[in-house]
């Protein structure tokens, strides 16, 4: 052979693995009974009084709680100003006694902040971050730090969740096996697939796009949910996404909650899940329509970053994390 060296090469090329498939996500520790977790406002406003049945909850689970100084704050619709907030959210990550970070409400006001934290210790020793909706712009941040994250109810919501998203966030905080199962819906698309979990609040990753907070969709199962936008919305988002080729190279599709949908006067003519079928209808790649979580009351925890395994089949389906 005329070049040896570029045969080594284009043979050791089948043995060295993608740098996609090298990715490794840091887990933080899960938490024990004695830990502490603390409750912050980083968007809308909060008060501690309403407070009362996530600290309850917590407190029942053998954990401390404290308040961040953003509770009771207000700034118009926000919880103090941004300086207030992201001083309160850079406290608790870099306290070594906090063990957990509590998103109290969502609404809008974390991307005000994102871009003021040092991660810097955070990253030596990261701890769960825990929220949605708006807490989608850390989820995706921190993602590609290599960080996981927890998508889960907020602390506003304790005392409407469901028993089984309380237990799934309980589970996912303590390190316990998670595994969903769920009927068969008509938009279904059957399939199989593994990879990282990513995604969240379809109008805050659309919002985060272009910046240092947009997430890798390359070879992940992307997960969506949204809430109070007009459908035309929705269609407008999910056809920027498709254009820019973000569903390419996606392994497979999970759609949670799509609530409360708004329409014009004139109607759009499709719902918000039929809107998701049509922009998707092209792909191959396996799809689960109202999995429980989201802007509803059955908002099950689920770890981004993490690896899961999805089936989806003709009466059902599972999503289970490694």
């Amino acid at each position: 052979m005329k070049n040896p060296q570029i045969f080594l090469f284009i043979f050791l090329g089948f043995f060295i693995p993608t740098a996609q498939s090298q990715r490794h996500m840091i887990t933080p520790e899960f938490l024990q009974k004695g830990d502490t977790v603390a409750i912050i406002a980083t968007a809308r406003k909060i008060d501690a009084t309403t407070l009362q049945p996530a600290i309850k909850l917590l407190e029942s689970w053998g954990l401390n709680v404290v308040l961040g100084k953003t509770i009771g704050k207000e700034d118009h619709q926000l919880a103090g100003p941004d300086w207030q907030r992201a001083t309160d959210l850079q406290e608790m990550m870099d306290n070594p006694k906090i063990k957990a970070i509590w998103a109290a409400k969502g609404g809008y006001g974390t991307v005000r902040i994102v871009d003021r934290i040092d991660f810097t210790a955070f990253k030596k020793k990261p701890k769960w971050i825990c929220g949605f909706s708006d807490v989608t712009v850390l989820h995706s941040h921190l993602n590609n730090m290599g960080i996981e994250t927890l998508h889960s109810l907020m602390a506003v919501s304790a005392k409407t969740a469901s028993p089984e998203a309380i237990e799934s966030f309980r589970k996912a905080l303590f390190g316990e096996k998670l595994e969903y199962k769920m009927p068969a819906h008509a938009y279904n698309k059957t399939g199989k697939a593994k990879g990282e979990l990513v995604g969240g609040n379809l109008s805050v990753l659309y919002s985060v796009m272009g910046s240092k907070s947009e997430i890798d969709y390359k070879g992940k199962i992307l997960f969506l949910e949204d809430l109070d936008e007009y459908l035309y919305h929705i269609d407008r988002m999910l056809m920027n996404l498709k254009r820019n080729g973000y569903f390419d190279g996606l392994k497979a599709v999970v759609i949670g909650g799509m609530t409360q949908m708004n329409d014009n006067e004139i109607p759009w003519g499709k719902d918000a899940l039929q809107i998701v079928q049509d922009v998707l209808k092209d792909y191959k790649f396996p799809i689960i329509y109202n999995f429980p979580a989201g802007h509803i009351k059955d908002n099950r925890a689920m770890i981004l970053g993490k690896t899961v395994s999805i089936e989806v089949g003709a009466t059902g389906s599972t999503v289970k994390f490694e």
